[in-house]
């Protein structure tokens, strides 16, 4: 298993009710699965302990077999290797976009993992080329459509070429046009070994897509 959830329990404060209670899931590489149940249910909480954004109160986290936890990820280095291999895409895109331009904000990621110029460079014009961005380079991302935004902040997420992919509502907001772009890219990277976690409400992407599937909240 690339991800192990073992008697998971998070809550927002002592006060709150968890989120949820002794979770256990596991997703084995190259797989993809999807996350479903409603609004509220844990979808967004659950991809946040993920891309350790949030730790839980009780039980493990494993990602390729190394607990994740505060004390691990406070660790540079140890944080640099967990966030190359696991991707996030928030499902709103305005939250991740924050450089001055669209090739700035795809090259960052690259520019951080002390990659060399020429190995930015290439990354970002390849992902500009694959998302079909190439005229928005110069253009700042917070006068973007929103199919634009999300189209930007996928280009920089995939950038670093993520073992994992977690997409929190990756239809959101595009056309369907988009929608269906983004779902033959999706089908070529599962073609090609990535693991996906998708949180969604399109039935469409289950069926196609999905080798598995939880549901939160029941």
């Amino acid at each position: 298993m690339i991800i192990e959830l073992s008697n998971l329990t998070f809550s927002y404060s002592e006060e709150e009710k968890p989120v949820f209670q002794h979770l256990n899931f596991g997703v084995e590489e190259g797989k993809c699965v999807t996350i479903e149940g409603d609004n509220g249910a844990g979808k967004t909480t659950l991809f946040r302990i993920l891309n350790g954004l949030s730790f839980p109160q009780k039980g493990k986290y494993l990602f390729q077999g190394q607990e994740i936890t505060r004390a691990y990820l406070k660790n540079n280095a140890n944080s640099k290797l967990f966030h190359k291999d696991i991707g996030y895409l928030f499902q709103n895109p305005d939250v991740m976009l924050f450089n001055s331009t669209v090739y700035d904000e795809i090259a960052f990621g690259p520019r951080q993992m002390g990659l060399s110029d020429e190995e930015i460079r290439t990354r970002t014009e390849d992902c500009m080329k694959l998302f079909q961005i190439e005229e928005l380079a110069d253009k700042a991302p917070y006068h973007l459509s929103g199919g634009q935004k999300k189209k930007v902040a996928l280009a920089a997420v995939m950038v670093l070429n993520p073992k994992v992919l977690i997409l929190d509502e990756p239809f959101a907001g595009l056309d369907e046009k988009s929608q269906a772009n983004l779902m033959s890219f999706l089908t070529e990277l599962k073609a090609a070994g990535k693991t996906i976690l998708i949180a969604t409400h399109n039935s469409q992407l289950r069926e196609t897509l999905a080798d598995d599937s939880l549901v939160l909240g029941k």
